[in-house]
């Protein structure tokens, strides 16, 4: 239980928590929407430079070769998660506005979280090293793959035109090429600083959160989600983190992984990653459209981090971290 109430005062639950709030309360609107998506981009455009400086080159071609592992793992987070994904967006199509049911097929067809997939691998007693070089490697997967995808089983819901790839080529793509770049020489500054870039971390993500919400609510977003409609979108957010959850633990089973492997592959296949769901959504979708898709996303955030601490302390009943 303990568990469970420090994970909803983790900083980046605390933000994102702010940012709805504050959207609905206090939401950019008028002339002040142009300067928030302008700020938002800025924002984006660092989170993505500072994970090019801090994703190291020799970690990624080293978990490469790790093929057994890695392969499976991709598989399983861009494919199952997003057959699953597009198979309760299909059900929520019934019971959900649209756009709502679109964001649980957007959810499935993101990549793990890198930091929380991480540090529950390490409470559970898992291999952490195959965590971080996997995490990093699906992340880098997803910025490419994600959108197209997503275009893909959407079918004509979701078009990726001439100016969103330009937009997803400047704000995403650039600044972690440069990022990449310039890593062997800011590399150790960004490593000696892990505190303050954190921090940069979660404030560009709530600020795309905050301008994606802010258009959502004007459009009337809370008059849209019916209480009925909050209900259904609650169970089938559930159904995902019991699938996602024990599907991954199962599929690590079947794959015979040593059991530091299998845990690595628990929370890195189960976990989805609001640090590219958040940027990408306001990229590919117009700010209300963004709001809207957005939710699925935040909800699985944060019951995925509620969930996980309890899991990876039963896995490691020890206390001793990898």
């Amino acid at each position: 239980m303990m568990a469970r109430l420090k994970t909803l005062f983790d900083p980046l639950v605390r933000l994102l928590l702010l940012a709805i709030v504050l959207a609905s309360i206090v939401p950019v609107t008028g002339e002040n929407r142009a300067i928030a998506r302008v700020i938002s981009d800025c924002a984006i455009f660092l989170l993505f430079l500072l994970n090019g400086l801090r994703l190291p080159r020799q970690q990624v071609l080293k978990g490469i070769r790790n093929a057994r592992f890695l392969l499976p793992l991709i598989v399983w987070v861009f494919g199952v998660m997003g057959l699953a994904g597009w198979g309760l967006s299909r059900i929520g199509e019934g019971v959900l506005p649209s756009t709502v049911a679109l964001g649980l097929l957007f959810l499935g067809l993101l990549p793990s979280t890198v930091q929380s997939a991480t540090a529950y691998s390490s409470i559970a007693g898992g291999n952490v090293a195959a965590s971080v070089v996997a995490a990093a490697v699906i992340n880098m997967l997803g910025v490419f793959i994600t959108a197209p995808l997503l275009s893909l089983a959407a079918g004509g819901d979701v078009g990726i035109d001439l100016a969103g790839l330009q937009r997803i080529a400047l704000i995403l793509l650039l600044p972690f090429a440069i990022g990449q770049l310039l890593q062997t020489r800011l590399g150790d500054i960004i490593a000696s600083n892990r505190a303050f870039i954190s921090w940069a971390d979660r404030g560009a993500i709530s600020i795309a959160v905050y301008v994606a919400f802010s258009a959502a609510v004007e459009q009337g977003l809370w008059t849209l989600v019916s209480l009925p409609a909050w209900g259904w979108l609650a169970a089938l957010i559930g159904v995902f983190l019991s699938l996602g959850f024990a599907g991954s633990w199962l599929a690590g089973g079947a794959l015979r992984l040593e059991r530091g492997d299998r845990i690595a592959f628990l929370f890195a296949g189960a976990q989805k990653s609001i640090a590219l769901g958040a940027p990408l959504a306001t990229v590919l979708f117009p700010p209300a459209t963004a709001g809207l898709v957005l939710l699925p996303v935040l909800a699985y955030h944060l019951l995925q981090m509620i969930i996980s601490a309890p899991i990876a302390q039963r896995l490691n009943p020890s206390g001793e971290y990898s």
